[in-house]
């Protein structure tokens, strides 16, 4: 971290030397850092855990713990006297106070410190000890100010003395820190100032402020100008006369053509406020606000500004690894982002509020926000509840980017202070209880498939759940989010859902080597990694939640380019984005390089697509299109950024994959030997050996080493018994039939031998009962697996009911062994692969290429590991005993609380269509050419 004392130390001195009797705006001074990765060392001393029983330094702002003092806890830790986390941390740290400042009042603000504070100035306390550890509090300290040195002292008691904010803040699912993890600064005013503001400006132009000051009379008034947030006047300049009598000044105004704000096009101004008398401005302040409205219509939705719109968001904790809960602009820009990148529109503030800067970059790029007093499972008291519910909305009440407040959570909800909110917010938001029937919404948690299938039929409640699809591992999130969210789009007044949670909350440990833990099962629940590292799920949620909708699957050779498109914005029409195609051929196997070759491009055609609308986008395709072997088709939103690329496989013409990869050579005689329980055919210089006491291959030989392919092809899943074993000359080559049978079904196999082609095996399976997947495997030592390029769905690994936001193309990942939400490193390895074309498996012993001539082909890589952490099979789907496999259905993957069939139509086992047998051609290169990258 960057220590910027010096720095500070040279702007603070400048602005004090700025300071006047009647200085405009408020003056900060930052006596810490501003940011995680701009702190300033102040003075510490803690009393229990690493590092304690001696004064040393700080860096503040930041949770002691991640500086490598005091005692980890979890929040479910803190439940048991023996576990629980109660160090305290002393700080003190000097400042300089100049002669200006005895004309001015001084206030001390912390931003954040967890959880009982006690601030004296040189030994003299600021006032009550302040208890509840995620919301912004201040003291005067003009009295206790002397010129010159000061000194400043906290105490900081992670546990709160405070029964019920210790239970509500400190015994939920979430890391529980300590310490002073946001910013400390001094705001020097004015005798009389503008203590606050709390702005309503509607969506019809009106423009309400109320205004509250300190120390002011009659003869003072107050002036609103409405600006740009580049300073350009909107209107004209309006007063109004300060009543000493009142506890605030309210001032109105009607504005024309005004520009709104909503997610899409979160448009912002300013309004600066002054605080005037006969001589000029006394102290000003400038707000950001936009002009927005919210209603619930009970029985129908959100609307914003008149329109209804539809939530898709995700719950965020303020978090960072390396840093805990102190976090950065930059970070909270970086988040907003990467939600944005998801398509989502929202987010709740999960389970308490944010830093100030996060919600300064919702309300400018554009985020629906849920803001959420904590208490998770646990109410607060009445007393302590109703000054802390005052924290937090006169801090947030004039971002427009907050729809909602939230009032604890999932039982955490006092209800003597719902009605506490709207003493402060003059906009009246919205109060929830998440989890709760409430309100004129259910917001149920981890509701399954079949709860929202009935709220579909019969509820009449706005259906909202504000958390759901609970991600633990791979598990959750884009699984089975199709289903549900098609589902949530059938309901007549759903208005979407949040999912849990953006991040997995691992953090680093100073006291275990700086290992990331998080804490078991409980924490690697987020669609990003703790670095923000994405996860599958992130491009599926991307797919499913785009604004722009294309549920085409597949495309016929007849295709006329006209492809249907659903508006699912709110406000944008989609001739406001762009779209462009593009026409694809890929590297063959053998190539080095895995870039594309990009044939043709264009633009589709079409007028308007209004809000909510369905039409259709004419791609303008030439004649040649099926020349190509993908199409890949590209939507940017009006700012830029790409809402997400969809790509077709095209139908090939009918021809063999034999004939197209056939090497050329000279035609040797194909030779088959038996010897005892073993059948070997060599051709083209390649040994094949086969066990006729079970019909499998069992291994290959290329003359260049032994290949450890065998124990198949065995029918996934299913015990069946040898029936026949054959092998015979044919005209063209030399041929091996296997027969399987038994009371699961039948399954037939045949190898065919040609020179100069790849080896062809074809294969017929019929099988009963539903499966958690169907196909072939085989088994190759993974030991011996360095990595495998492919033709195919990538670059993730799919489930059945996750199989959403990938692309078709060439795709090379190195062997890893990593486990999702343990390891972090993504893509993983091991598991599902869609759309397989062909596949490059790379080994320690040869390379070899195996090409599938059916469509629709998942492979099989190896078998994920079962999570560390995990304490049931949810997130663990059953994969076949071979390892590698070539699959026409794959296992669905549930969530941390349930298991996959909870969760849709997708999500279930598989079964034979109608007793169909299923056909399935391979074709296996072994001749070890140039196949390696």
């Amino acid at each position: 971290m960057k220590k910027n004392k010096t720095i500070y130390a040279f702007w603070a001195s400048l602005l004090l030397l700025s300071i006047n009797v009647f200085a405009q705006e408020s003056q900060k001074i930052y006596l810490s850092g501003t940011d995680k990765d701009h702190t300033v060392q102040w003075d510490f001393f803690c009393n229990k855990g690493m590092n304690s029983g001696k004064w040393t330094k700080i860096a503040v702002p930041s949770n002691w713990e991640l500086q490598g003092f005091g005692k980890y806890s979890y929040g479910t830790e803190n439940r048991k006297e023996e576990t629980k986390a109660d160090e305290q941390g002393l700080y003190k740290h000097t400042f300089d106070v100049p002669k200006t400042w005895k004309s001015q009042r001084v206030f001390i603000v912390f931003e954040g410190s967890m959880t009982d504070t006690e601030v004296k100035i040189n030994g003299k306390l600021a006032g009550d000890v302040h208890q509840g550890g995620f919301y912004q509090f201040q003291y005067e300290v003009t009295d206790l100010l002397k010129t010159g040195k000061n000194l400043l002292e906290v105490k900081v008691n992670k546990a709160s003395a405070n029964k019920s904010i210790d239970v509500a803040e400190r015994h939920g699912d979430f890391w529980a820190f300590g310490g002073i993890y946001r910013p400390v600064y001094l705001e020097v005013v004015p005798q009389s100032f503008i203590e606050r503001l709390a702005i309503d400006a509607k969506a019809d132009g009106n423009f309400s402020v109320d205004v509250f000051t300190s120390k002011t009379n009659a003869n003072q008034s107050i002036d609103v100008q409405v600006q740009t947030l580049s300073g350009q006047n909107i209107g004209t300049l309006f007063s109004s006369k300060i009543n000493p009598s009142e506890a605030k000044t309210v001032l109105k105004q009607a504005f024309q053509q005004v520009k709104l704000w909503n997610a899409e096009t979160p448009n912002l101004y300013q309004a600066k406020i002054s605080l005037k008398y006969e001589k000029g401005i006394i102290h000003s302040r400038t707000q950001r606000f936009g002009f927005r409205s919210i209603e619930v219509r009970k029985r129908d939705g959100i609307y914003v500004n008149g329109v209804k719109v539809t939530l898709r968001g995700s719950n965020r904790h303020s978090f960072n690894p390396e840093t805990g809960r102190t976090t950065s602009k930059e970070l909270s820009i970086k988040d907003v982002k990467l939600m944005q990148e998801m398509n989502m529109n929202a987010v709740r503030m999960s389970h308490y509020p944010p830093d100030i800067h996060f919600l300064d970059v919702c309300d400018s790029l554009g985020l629906y926000v849920m803001d959420e007093l904590t208490g998770w499972q646990n109410k607060y008291d009445t007393i302590p509840g109703r000054k802390l519910v005052k924290e937090v909305v006169i801090r947030d009440v004039n971002h427009p980017a907050i729809l909602f407040w939230d009032n604890g959570n999932e039982g955490g909800w006092n209800r003597d202070l719902d009605k506490d909110f709207e003493l402060y917010d003059p906009q009246k938001r919205p109060v929830f209880h998440p989890w709760e029937r409430f309100n004129g919404f259910d917001s149920k948690h981890y509701i399954t498939y079949n709860y929202l299938a009935n709220a579909v039929l019969y509820d009449k409640d706005i259906m909202m759940p504000t958390e759901f699809m609970h991600g633990l591992y791979d598990g959750g999130h884009g699984a089975g989010l199709e289903d549900f969210w098609d589902l949530m789009l059938k309901h007549p007044h759903c208005s979407g859902g949040f999912l849990w949670s953006f991040v997995d909350e691992a953090v680093v440990r100073t006291d275990k080597n700086g290992i990331l833990d998080g804490f078991g099962n409980n924490a690697p629940d987020g669609i990003l990694g703790p670095h923000r590292e994405k996860e599958a799920s992130f491009y599926a949620i991307k797919e499913i939640w785009s604004p722009v909708r294309i549920t085409k699957k597949y495309l016929p050779r007849t295709f006329d380019g006209k492809l249907p498109v659903e508006n699912h914005y709110s406000f944008t029409d989609l001739n406001q984005c762009t779209f462009e195609w593009q026409l694809l051929s890929f590297p063959k196997p053998s190539d080095k390089s895995l870039a594309t070759i990009i044939n043709q491009t264009g633009k589709p055609s079409f007028t308007s697509i209004p809000a909510g609308e369905t039409g259709y986008l004419k791609l303008n395709l030439p004649n040649n299109w099926t020349d190509s072997e993908a199409l890949y088709l590209k939507a940017i939103d009006p700012n830029g950024k790409e809402i997400f690329t969809w790509s077709w496989v095209i139908p090939e013409k009918e021809e063999s994959a034999t004939k197209v990869i056939a090497s050329k050579g000279v035609n040797t005689k194909i030779e088959a030997n038996e010897d005892g329980n073993f059948l070997t055919i060599k051709a083209d210089n390649v040994t094949y050996t086969f066990d006729k006491n079970t019909g499998y291959l069992t291994k290959v030989n290329n003359s260049k080493s032994d290949i450890s392919l065998s124990n198949g092809p065995s029918l996934a899943g299913v015990n069946l018994s040898l029936k026949s074993f054959k092998h015979y000359a044919t005209p063209n080559g030399y041929e091996v039939s296997v027969s399987y049978g038994g009371d699961g079904g039948y399954f037939n196999v045949w190898w065919k031998f040609v020179t100069n082609q790849p080896v062809e095996m074809s294969y017929q399976y019929s099988q009963k009962g539903d499966a958690d997947f169907m196909g072939i495997t085989f088994n190759y030592p993974e030991k011996e697996i360095t990595g495998m390029k492919w033709l195919g769905r990538g670059p993730y690994r799919v489930w059945k009911n996750r199989m959403k936001g990938l692309q078709y193309g060439v795709w090379h990942k190195d062997y890893n062994d990593a486990i999702t939400g343990e390891d972090f490193q993504y893509p993983e390895f091991k598991g599902y692969h869609s759309d397989l074309k062909w596949v490059v498996i790379e080994t320690k012993e040869s390379a070899f290429t195996v090409y599938a001539e059916d469509e629709n082909m998942f492979l099989q890589m190896l078998q994920p590991q079962k999570p560390k952490g995990a304490t049931n099979d949810n997130t663990s789907p059953p994969f076949p005993t071979g390892n590698i496999g070539f699959l026409n259905a794959i296992s669905p993957i549930g969530a941390k609380f349930n298991p996959a069939n909870l969760y849709g139509p997708q999500s279930q086992k598989n079964m034979m269509l109608n007793y169909t047998p299923i056909k399935g051609k391979l074709l296996f290169d072994f001749k070890n050419k140039s196949i390696e990258n």
